[in-house]
């Protein structure tokens, strides 16, 4: 009998969580991660893509767990001697990190896809979970504060997420094409799972492209969403506060919202219990779970139980 085909949709270090807790489960060679692309900008001449390392990376087990990005025992003699020229240093890149960065930028000025890149990115540290991105395009995570639009890493690492954020947009979604293979991955999935990325801009980054929406809403595939927030809060960045700039409600609600045109399921953490009647009201189906993923056991049992939860389900709907 084949296993379910898995699609994660995965940003920032949530979605980075769930990726390593499906690699350590039993679904681990039927799933494919599509990441976000929407984060990326250039740097020094160089294109960086933060979401995209930080899921490889964590795979590879190479990341630096204690800041969440980059590779793990980094040095940054490139990055001083960048600041001693009087370069802006504000994006903290590593010397190893700055090798991926140099290869990418120097595969894409060959014309390469980027598509491709993220394989040989992964093949290189040893990840054979299929990496997918949503587009080939550059697509860009813009930030309006009180001073202006700023890119996401200006707004997420040089400011520290502390402006007020009164709109986002996607500069490029709009003329952007979607990955074919992303597509079919889609279309052919049994369980989507969406991670307990910022829903916003880094999965709300992914759904802007024009196709891939589409593709979530006509699979048959059951589609199921890890929710972000835990008590009202978030782990680590700033989705209570994008949820908050876009009228949405900051608890599992909020969540929902964003994806209601097409999901099935959420699952929230048991410190949130109460809000479940309220998401069974809407006809989703609600797993209570600890959702809280420290351990590489907490990812595995995590993600094995939203895949369990979804495929029983699924098939309790088909009946």
């Amino acid at each position: 009998m084949s296993k379910p085909t898995i699609t994660l949709l995965a940003g920032g270090v949530g979605g980075a969580k769930a990726a390593e807790g499906l690699a350590a489960s039993r679904y681990a060679d039927s799933t494919a991660i599509i990441g976000n692309i929407a984060d990326d900008d250039e740097f020094h001449g160089l294109w960086v893509s933060p979401d995209i390392d930080t899921v490889i990376y964590s795979l590879a087990n190479q990341i630096d767990r204690k800041q969440g990005w980059g590779r793990v025992n980094e040095s940054h003699q490139v990055l001083n001697e960048l600041k001693a020229f009087g370069e802006d240093t504000w994006m903290t890149l590593g010397d190893l990190d700055l090798a991926t960065h140099i290869m990418r930028t120097k595969l894409r000025y060959e014309g390469i896809r980027p598509s491709v890149i993220a394989q040989r990115i992964a093949q290189r540290h040893r990840v054979s979970i299929p990496i997918l991105l949503p587009t080939d395009d550059v697509v860009q995570t813009q930030v309006k504060t009180d001073a202006g639009w700023l890119s996401f890493q200006e707004f997420f690492v040089r400011e520290q997420c502390h402006p007020d954020v009164l709109e986002v947009q996607f500069e490029g979604a709009k003329s952007a094409q979607a990955c074919p293979e992303t597509v079919q991955q889609i279309l052919q999935s049994d369980v989507v799972v969406i991670a307990p990325s910022n829903p916003i801009v880094s999965i709300g980054a992914i759904l802007s492209v024009p196709g891939i929406q589409q593709a979530i809403e006509n699979t048959q595939a059951y589609v199921i969403a890890i929710s972000p927030l835990i008590n009202g809060k978030t782990i680590k960045g700033p989705a209570d506060k994008l949820l908050k700039s876009a009228g949405l409600s900051v608890d599992s609600m909020g969540v929902f919202h964003c994806y209601e045109n097409f999901l099935d399921a959420m699952v929230i953490d048991s410190s949130d219990e109460s809000e479940a009647l309220a998401l069974k009201n809407t006809g989703l189906d609600v797993l209570v779970s600890q959702t809280f993923m420290q351990s590489i056991k907490d990812k595995q049992s995590l993600l094995e139980q939203t895949i369990d939860y979804a495929l029983s389900c699924k098939k309790l709907r088909v009946a």
